[in-house]
């Protein structure tokens, strides 16, 4: 548990129209279901309170920001300073013309696909397959089915540490495989989407398929935060994680998916270490294997608990 330092961020902001929490519980709102709480969880009312409020804040306290929590790994000592979660406030969603969509970024990334088939607009249906929101998408270029976020976002709205507010085009966003080169601390909060005219029944066939692939080779009812590891240049993550034995493979509560190895699973009730060490293990067997590297996809937020490793030192002996 952190001190409750809400009476002194609320000093510091009189206008602040959001709700600020102390030790708020991270476990509650992640997929995951792991990890210790927020000192501070914050969620403004709009963008112009979220700009009120990094203006004010100072740069003294530390700032993440979490979406729908998919693919976000909590540490079990929780997260020192401001956590900002969005709420209702950037869930707009409008139809524009010339095949447009305007969406905020709060808005699952299944939702966007709907609201696009709905209108006719294609080009969106791959964001069916896609478990996060529309911020997580614009952060990691977010992809599925041969298709990504950079192939169709026009612009995106953000707003910097200091509370200043950008639109970015395309190319500002200097989108890479599963990257996008925005400061890590600049806050994403509406995107606009190009897409085409097309048939919203034939849409809707495209976003079925893209659920039945998902529910037939993903477990996607379980306690996971999604992909794990990228794609390293010219390999399979999947591939290389059941080639080095990892397939099932289990550290306390937590286990690499029989179904997909590329998934981790919170199955017997994992700590947000538990998580991190199995990842990390299999990590060091694909390398002992492969000799190829991989890099986390899943986001690790926060600290272990006092006198706990993280990161590489969790891996276990790499013997099978």
């Amino acid at each position: 548990m952190f001190p409750d330092r809400t009476a002194e961020l609320k000093a510091r902001m009189p206008e602040l129209r959001g709700r600020l929490l102390a030790n708020a519980p991270l476990s509650e709102i992640t997929w995951f279901r792991v990890g210790g709480p927020a000192e501070i969880l914050f969620t403004p009312a709009d963008e112009a309170d979220l700009a009120y409020f990094l203006r004010s804040v100072g740069i003294d306290w530390p700032v993440f920001v979490i979406g729908l929590g998919s693919n976000l790994l909590v540490r079990d000592g929780g997260v020192r300073g401001v956590v900002i979660r969005l709420g209702r406030g950037f869930g707009e969603i409008k139809v524009e013309p010339g095949n447009k969509l305007r969406v905020g970024t709060v808005v699952p990334d299944v939702k966007a696909a709907r609201a696009a088939a709905e209108a006719g607009i294609g080009g969106l249906a791959f964001y069916r397959g896609i478990p996060g929101s529309i911020g997580g998408a614009l952060r990691m270029n977010a992809g599925a089915h041969g298709r990504e976020t950079k192939d169709c976002l026009v612009e995106a709205r953000a707003v910097d540490r200091e509370g200043n507010i950008h639109v970015l085009s395309n190319a500002d966003m200097g989108f890479t495989y599963r990257h996008c080169a925005i400061p890590p601390d600049w806050i994403f909060t509406e995107a606009l989407y190009q897409g085409e005219a097309a048939d919203p029944a034939a849409i809707l066939d495209q976003m079925n398929e893209v659920a039945e692939y998902r529910e037939k080779n993903q477990p996607i009812k379980e306690r996971t935060g999604g992909s794990t590891f990228k794609n390293p240049p010219g390999h399979s993550a999947w591939k290389l994680v059941d080639a080095a034995g990892c397939r099932g493979y289990r550290v306390g509560g937590a286990k690499v998916s029989e179904m997909h190895c590329n998934f981790l699973i919170n199955d017997q009730g994992a700590s947000g270490e538990d998580v991190e060490r199995l990842g990390e293990t299999v990590r060091a067997r694909v390398k002992a294997q492969s000799g190829v590297t991989l890099e986390w996809e899943i986001i690790r937020l926060g600290e272990p608990m006092p006198g706990q490793p993280k990161g590489e030192a969790l891996a276990e002996g790499v013997a099978a």
